[in-house]
C-alpha cells in the first residue's frame, strides 16, 4: 500500500520531533507526580510565606500519584501538624497553600486568636518584628503584629491584623477520617478551614520544602535578598 503524501510527513515530524515530544511527556509526568513549583500570589501565609515567592512543592512526599490526577499509588507519610501543604480546595479546587493544624480524629477550636488542639491552647510570645520588612505595603498598612507560636504546632510565626481580626468561636470540632484541618499563618486574611471546610487527604498535592526564589511585586519583580532557596522548616 502506498503512503499519501500527508501521512509521509507526519511520520516525517514524528522521527524528527519524537525525542522533543518524549521529553515534554516526561516532564510534564514528572511534575505532575514527583515535584514542582508554585506561585503564591496572595498573603495569607505571611509572615513564613510571601506573595511572589516560588515554592519547591515535594509531590511525593504524600505518595506517589498517577500523573495529572488524584490517585495515589503508594502512600507515602501522612500529613503531621505544622506541616505546609499544597492542595486543591474542596470548594472551588483552587489551588491553595496552607498549614496543618489538626489531624484525623483531633479536636480543634479558634476562640478569638487562641488556637486550641485537643484541649491544649497554644503558647503564644511575641515575634522576629523583622519579619514586617518583607510584607507588602498594603499589609503593613493593617498594623500587623507578629507573635511566635507553639506548643500544638512546632514553632512557628503568624501574622494578626487589627484591623481586620476575626471574632467569631471556631468549635470546638472533631476532624472526621480522612480529613484535615487547615489554617493560614496570616489568621486575620486567610481562606482556610474556616471556610471551605476540612481538606480531604486525597486532594492534598505536595509538601512545600523551601521557597525556590522570591520575585517582589512592589518592586518590578526583582528578586527579593535572603529569600533564594531558603527553607520552609
Amino acid at each position: 500500500m502506498t503512503r499519501t503524501a500527508g501521512q509521509r510527513t507526519v511520520a516525517a515530524y514524528w522521527r524528527e520531533y519524537r525525542g522533543v515530544l518524549l521529553f515534554l511527556v516526561l516532564m510534564c509526568g514528572f511534575r505532575s507526580a514527583w515535584a514542582d513549583w508554585v506561585l503564591v500570589p496572595t498573603g495569607s501565609m505571611n509572615p513564613t510565606i510571601v506573595e511572589g515567592d516560588r515554592l519547591l512543592v515535594d509531590k511525593h512526599f504524600y505518595g506517589l500519584r498517577v500523573p495529572f490526577s488524584l490517585i495515589h499509588l503508594s502512600n507515602g507519610q501522612d500529613p503531621r501538624r505544622g506541616d505546609i501543604i499544597v492542595f486543591d480546595s474542596p470548594r472551588d479546587g483552587t489551588s491553595l497553600v496552607k498549614r496543618v493544624i489538626a489531624l484525623p480524629g483531633d479536636t480543634v477550636a479558634l476562640d478569638g486568636e487562641q488556637l486550641i488542639v485537643n484541649g491544649v491552647p497554644a503558647r503564644y510570645a511575641a515575634g522576629d518584628r523583622s519579619e514586617l520588612h518583607g510584607l507588602l505595603r498594603s499589609t503593613k498598612a493593617q498594623d500587623p503584629s507578629i507573635l511566635r507560636e507553639s506548643g500544638v504546632l512546632p514553632e512557628h510565626e503568624i501574622v494578626l491584623l487589627r484591623d481586620r481580626q476575626q471574632s467569631s468561636l471556631v468549635g470546638p470540632v472533631t476532624v472526621p477520617a480522612g480529613m484535615y484541618f487547615v489554617l493560614g499563618d496570616n489568621r486575620d486574611n486567610s481562606a482556610d478551614s474556616r471556610y471551605i471546610g476540612f481538606v480531604p487527604r486525597r486532594n492534598i498535592v505536595g509538601r512545600a520544602a523551601r521557597v525556590v526564589i522570591s520575585l517582589n511585586p512592589e518592586q518590578y519583580y526583582m528578586p527579593r535578598s535572603g529569600r533564594l532557596l531558603s527553607p520552609l522548616y
